[in-house]
């Protein structure tokens, strides 16, 4: 995981106030993060006080030492995980940890590690294929829980990535799952996933409607159903109602479908929760002015990843130089990567200073979700420090 990096300038505050102060006592060559722990501590309390059940983490959307020890020291007990990888880090910090493996297809191997090495007792399932692995390996018990993830047909344009094409099954599979679950001895559940960066409070109640419904006709009572992650964050052209808006409106669903067989409540965000606690730091190597061509030390082998994939979730950005944020006239620029391939470039021109330099730097926010996920060594480069300061860049 990307190191803590200490400031070069000495200073009574044990933090930078943000990524100007950082820019300006370091100069950094490198791309690197900007981290909030009291953002993130601020947002963990949010989930943590409002949502009616438990609260666990998607590892995967930030598998930073900084962000885990951060929400274990808030609170957090269990993690949602996809791979026994992630089980290694958390346990490292946390060893009380607990862990649910959501991940819906998992080798022999990974489900007898997450057994054995790491205590996992929470596997989910969605063909009769995996359940039997599960099975083979560790054997009919009262102490495993089994998610039966299903999986509804995409509200057009509800989020900006489509869970629904790769896991999940129909309603008819899982009332078949869930009576092998029971039948097994096992403990049986529901889960689903709306998608990453879902807007609309109404697709968890499409969801926990279908839940109830799976339940009711396979005649088992579910101790418990996860309503997924998807709870969306605030970038330039995507925003949504608050958590609050949401943990009302999915607790109420379950009330109303559910009634007296009502499950015990799960969620496990992760874009909802740690997005807003980091901003990457990027400093721009070159500057054609005869064009609109800038290249930066960071691109979509980096940090900025999820931008290309996903142009929706454009970060915010503003421009630093002897550690201020610099104002003026924009320029329409078209903003590359440094590796040599030409898919290193950034979906939209972005309207950036005019009188642009080499040297400034580009601080990009909303980036604590998928930002340190999706950083590789292509071309010698995905180096990030990770450095805390005060206060984050957001919309």
């Amino acid at each position: 995981m990307p190191p803590v990096t200490p400031l070069k300038a000495a200073s009574n505050n044990p933090r930078p106030e943000n990524a100007a102060a950082v820019a300006y006592a370091m100069q950094p060559d490198e791309p690197l993060f900007c981290f909030s722990p009291q953002a993130l501590t601020d947002r963990a309390n949010v989930f943590l006080n409002g949502f009616p059940g438990l609260v666990t983490f998607a590892v995967k959307s930030n598998p930073s030492e900084h962000v885990v020890r951060t929400l274990a020291k808030a609170g957090l007990t269990h993690w949602d995980v996809a791979s026994v990888h992630e089980m290694k880090l958390v346990a490292g910090i946390s060893p009380d940890a607990k862990f649910h493996y959501h991940n819906p297809v998992k080798s022999r191997r990974e489900i007898e590690d997450a057994y054995k090495t790491y205590g996992c007792r929470r596997f989910v399932v969605d063909c009769r294929e995996e359940l039997q692995k599960i099975v083979d390996i560790v054997g009919p018990s009262d102490e495993i829980e089994i998610a039966v993830r299903f999986v509804l047909p995409r509200d057009r344009g509800s989020s900006a990535h489509d869970f629904s094409t790769k896991f999940g099954a129909p309603e008819h599979i899982c009332v078949e799952l869930l009576k092998k679950v029971v039948e097994l001895g096992y403990r049986p559940m529901l889960t689903f996933h709306p998608g990453s960066q879902s807007r609309d409070p109404q697709t968890y109640v499409r969801h926990i409607e279908a839940a109830a419904r799976i339940a009711k006709t396979a005649d088992v009572k579910v101790f418990a159903l996860n309503v997924g992650g998807g709870f969306p964050a605030n970038y330039m052209l995507s925003t949504a109602p608050e958590p609050s808006v949401f943990f009302r409106i999915i607790d109420e669903a379950v009330a109303k479908f559910f009634g007296s067989n009502t499950p015990k409540l799960e969620c496990e965000p992760g874009r909802g929760l740690v997005a807003n606690c980091m901003s990457a730091l990027t400093r721009v190597k070159l500057v054609c002015t005869d064009g609109d061509d800038i290249f930066i030390n960071d691109g979509v082998y980096g940090a900025l990843m999820e931008y290309m994939q996903a142009p929706e979730l454009k970060p915010p950005f503003r421009v630093i130089r002897d550690g201020k944020v610099i104002h003026g006239p924009v320029k329409s620029w078209k903003v590359f990567g440094p590796t040599c391939d030409p898919l290193d470039v950034l979906p939209h021109n972005l309207d950036i200073l005019e009188g642009l330099r080499e040297g400034d730097y580009i601080e990009f926010g909303t980036l604590g979700a998928y930002g340190v996920s999706t950083l590789t060594k292509f071309n010698g480069y995905g180096e990030h420090d990770v450095v805390e300061v005060e206060k984050v860049f957001t919309v």
